[in-house]
């Protein structure tokens, strides 16, 4: 009886600190206006910001801290979740949001902005705070960018936001574009073909003018953009997707790392993407 006693107790000692330990993890992921907490304690609505990322640390270490504090004044339960691609393809936008999407799905979230790395918001009037079933919020607003190249109709890139039932209703983005631009366009068509840009939102007689409502901290001569496209590539760009998508992205996680920058937490999760080279051969560059 005694021996029983000790190896039960034992088991319970074990027991009891792998519970600590999960929970533990589990509140570090835990949304509130400045740091995480119990998602009992959180009422209302979840903002995920998802950021497409690869080698942008130096941008990263500024936009965690502009972002919370930002977020913050606006009262925003939040998450930062940081899409690394961390295989050997091409940058793919489009197919590390739809991973996003699944990963902000699993956190318990709502909303989501996908958020370019180096656009920081410096107007406060910029909304960040949910906007309801069937509305789109374009935060990036062409004629507020700091690019001029942007301003025209069917811009949504850089700062989008909407629900995370409107992202799946419209099967996310698609998968095929490898390299730099034209996912947010085609994305524009799958929002317009859905009805979701009856309702459109973008910012408007703000105080501040295309030079100041963002930061725009992108190095074009130390973050060189890849801007190539093959015959078949320009040829596949100008054809509607109306099959790949959300429920398509072929990824594998190779892990999830919590990453903390001034106090703050963001999840890091590090995606290898998956190319069908009979699809797009222009996954890479070879």
């Amino acid at each position: 009886m005694r021996i029983k006693f000790r190896r039960k107790s034992y088991c319970c000692i074990l027991i009891s600190v792998f519970m600590i330990f999960l929970l533990y993890e589990w509140l570090t992921l835990q949304p509130k206006n400045s740091q995480y907490e119990d998602p009992l304690l959180v009422k209302g609505n979840i903002l995920c910001v998802l950021v497409p990322y690869r080698d942008r640390f130096e941008e990263l270490q500024q936009f965690i801290p502009h972002m919370e504090k930002f977020l913050n004044s606006q009262n925003v339960a939040h998450r930062f979740i940081i899409l690394n691609q961390t295989d050997s393809l091409r940058f793919n936008r489009a197919s590390l949001i739809n991973v996003g999407w699944l990963e902000a799905d699993r956190l318990r979230c709502n909303y989501l902005v996908m958020h370019d790395v180096d656009l920081l918001p410096q107007n406060p009037a910029l909304d960040y705070t949910y906007p309801g079933i069937g509305i789109v919020r374009h935060i990036a607003a062409g004629k507020y960018h700091p690019k001029k190249r942007y301003d025209y109709a069917k811009f949504i890139g850089g700062i989008l936001l909407l629900t995370l039932d409107d992202f799946k209703l419209v099967n996310g983005m698609s998968n095929k574009y490898w390299g730099w631009g034209l996912e947010d366009d085609e994305f524009y068509l799958r929002l317009r073909d859905a009805n979701l840009l009856e309702h459109l939102q973008r910012p408007d007689n703000l105080n501040t003018s295309r030079g100041d409502t963002f930061l725009h901290v992108h190095d074009a001569k130390k973050r060189t953009r890849d801007q190539i496209y093959t015959p078949l590539q320009k040829q596949m760009s100008h054809r509607r997707d109306r099959t790949s998508g959300l429920f398509s992205v072929n990824y594998v996680i190779a892990d999830r790392q919590l990453l903390k920058i001034k106090g703050i937490t963001a999840l890091v999760i590090n995606i290898e993407l998956v190319c069908d080279r009979k699809w797009t051969p222009y996954c890479t560059l070879d």
